[in-house]
């Protein structure tokens, strides 16, 4: 009988690396690998909690529209630029503009588009904007294979819980040291998404978080340029190739997540696997997504909410002021330390800014963190002025702040959890009134509309890719 080499390969092979990978327990329990990949496969839409299904709806109505607002960007206007040439079949649509591209082109550029604003959602707890990553790698699947509405925002919860778990697992070490989390952890999210679209097995589930392992992606070093965007529509892209090679019998290790030298290991000193598979299908960290109503980091949140109530209760006249004083959490100034922004991306990133603005025009939209107002006199002379510093016992959602006017009067605001939070979330009609905002000047306005309305109704959808269609301009 003739020797089948690739049999006594991949058994060489197995019993080199099986040293290295984590044994069961005494019950036998799965890893997180395969604990996720048999979930995935057998978890269904029926199986979602209603207030889970909801905050999906909501993290769809809002992804689309920071997608929309940032589809005419000049980082989205490189980007097609630069791939329109190589692009395949015409297969998926970008959102806010003509072009058709192929299923991963499109995924690629349409989470640019979601993100570049800094307008998203964000899963407090790990600061990961899971829908800019999941939902353009769902939405460019869904148009060139469709499936139904409610198949669909089961693939966006179920994937956004994936990337979240995963999240959790590792932050804040892995963030700590470098790594853009919402790519890093949103990769698998997109990849299990897929891969519910695509019915994979579980094995082939199994391959498809091993591939995306294998895709890490994105650093903090980009934070306040393009390339900041880069990563959740990198993120996307590999999602699907992850996805689409397991379909076809593409293999990968059985533990990529949690083998000595698998994705935990190697890009975290934290690996706390509880987290990942813990309550599974009980307890959602997809029902705790927020959204952004302020479009910059979300550290700068606590900061800007008090500083437009400040404004806003003791109508102080920036001119008159003498110094801002500000107690905030060490990520703020890690974070969102530059003190002289040049442009608009990198106002996003400044908390001297931030504050500046908030205070001199009494408003921090798109507006505020554009081009114009990083440049703008009045606010160029109080952001030097606003004097922050880390302060033990103040946390990341919190902040405090105290105006001194040159006169000595003193006005005070301490922030627990800004607006937006879990704590205080943006009502469904001030997420329509985002939407409207960021789509203005994009799409007409019965289109936007009726893009926004098939977001709200996606669980009814025959085919969700009605959604792209919606979206696209003409």
């Amino acid at each position: 009988m003739p020797i089948d080499r690739r049999t006594v390969l991949k058994t060489a092979l197995a019993a080199a690396f099986a040293p290295l990978i984590p044994k069961a327990d005494a019950a036998d329990a799965p890893g997180p690998t395969l604990a996720l990949a048999r979930w995935l496969v057998k978890v269904s839409y029926a199986d979602l909690p209603a207030s889970v299904r909801k905050e999906g709806v909501r993290t769809l109505v809002n992804w689309l529209g920071a997608a929309l607002g940032g589809s005419s960007h000049e980082a989205v206007a490189h980007a097609v630029a630069a791939l329109a040439p190589l692009s395949g079949p015409a297969q998926a649509s970008l959102v806010g503009r003509k072009e058709r591209f192929d299923v991963r082109t499109t995924a690629f550029i349409n989470g640019i588009a979601s993100h570049v604003l800094d307008y998203d959602d964000t899963h407090l707890k790990t600061v990961i904007h899971p829908s800019v990553v999941i939902c353009p790698a769902l939405l460019a699947v869904a148009e060139w294979k469709p499936v139904k509405g409610a198949d669909f925002l089961a693939a966006q919860v179920f994937g956004t819980e994936v990337a979240l778990r995963i999240g959790n697992a590792v932050y804040p070490n892995h963030y700590d040291v470098g790594w853009h989390i919402t790519g890093t952890a949103g990769v698998f999210g997109a990849a299990a998404g897929v891969g519910r679209l695509l019915g994979l097995t579980e094995q082939q589930m199994v391959y498809a978080l091993g591939l995306a392992a294998s895709q890490p992606v994105g650093l903090r070093e980009s934070f306040g340029s393009m390339n900041k965007s880069f990563n959740p529509g990198a993120a996307a892209s590999a999602g699907i190739l992850a996805a689409l090679l397991a379909a076809n019998g593409f293999d990968s290790s059985p533990a990529m997540i949690e083998a000595k030298r698998g994705w935990a290991n190697t890009v975290s000193t934290k690996q706390d696997y509880r987290e990942i598979t813990e309550g599974l299908g009980v307890r959602y960290e997809a029902a705790l997504n927020t959204y952004k109503p302020f479009p910059c980091g979300i550290v700068l949140h606590p900061p800007i909410d008090a500083a437009l109530k400040l404004r806003k209760a003791a109508k102080v006249d920036p001119a008159a002021i003498e110094r801002v004083e500000l107690k905030v959490h060490p990520l703020v100034l890690e974070l969102t330390g530059k003190p002289a922004p040049a442009d608009g991306l990198e106002s996003k990133f400044s908390v001297y800014h931030a504050v500046a603005v908030a205070i001199v025009e009494g408003a921090a939209g798109l507006k505020q963190f554009s081009d114009r107002a990083a440049r703008d006199p009045a606010v160029l002379a109080l952001r030097g002025k606003v004097k922050p510093a880390v302060t033990p016992g103040i946390h990341e959602a919190q902040a405090d702040m105290t105006i001194v006017m040159k006169d000595g009067r003193k006005f005070h605001q301490f922030i627990e959890h800004a607006v937006g939070s879990v704590e205080a979330p943006l009502s469904d009609a001030e997420l329509n009134a985002k939407f409207t905002d960021l789509a203005d000047g994009i799409l007409p306005p019965a289109q936007a509309k009726k893009a926004m309305d098939a977001c709200w109704n996606v669980e009814k959808l025959a085919s969700a890719g009605e959604i792209a269609m919606a979206a696209r301009a003409a």
